[in-house]
């Protein structure tokens, strides 16, 4: 066992639960730095693509869970790539709406065929079955987070 191993272990569970988290971005990151493109780059790309294109930028950075300031950066390096455009929303002349380009759309499938690799090679001595029990708990585990804050936010309402 390695040291960097060994130090893992002695972690409490959520500390390795972040960790095993960022350790998966970091790998997808080196992945897909030959395509020009950083984290926050790609997950903003793939989850337009998985919202259905043609969303707000209030809208994209609800989903991604930052702020919307944040996003705008990420969205000009992405429109400088020309991987996205940003139009005046017809119905909200104040609010813009980010799409994919043909560009953008091309490289998603590249993206995609380099995250499902590195998806394989993480989980790749996890049989089927231990996948679908490491996605069971990991649901429970977001569930009762999130009745958890809810019941928070009950009492911070009272």
């Amino acid at each position: 066992m390695t040291q960097e191993l060994s130090t893992f272990m002695q972690l409490s569970l959520a500390e390795q639960l972040g960790r095993v988290s960022r350790l998966w971005k970091s790998v997808a990151d080196k992945a897909l730095a030959p395509l020009g493109l950083t984290h926050p780059r790609w997950t903003a790309l793939l989850k337009l693509q998985r919202l259905g294109d043609h969303l707000s930028t209030k809208q994209l950075a609800e989903a991604l869970e930052i702020e919307l300031p944040s996003l705008m950066r990420t969205l000009s390096q992405l429109e400088e790539q020309g991987l996205i455009t940003r139009q005046c929303c017809t119905q909200d002349k104040r609010a813009r709406i980010v799409s994919l380009t043909a560009d953008g759309k091309v490289l998603l499938e590249k993206m995609e065929s380099e995250i499902l690799r590195v998806r394989q090679h993480i989980l790749a001595d996890l049989g089927e079955q231990e996948q679908v029990a490491f996605a069971h708990v990991l649901s429970v585990i977001a569930k009762n987070a999130l009745d958890q804050l809810a019941a928070f936010n009950h009492e911070e309402k009272q």
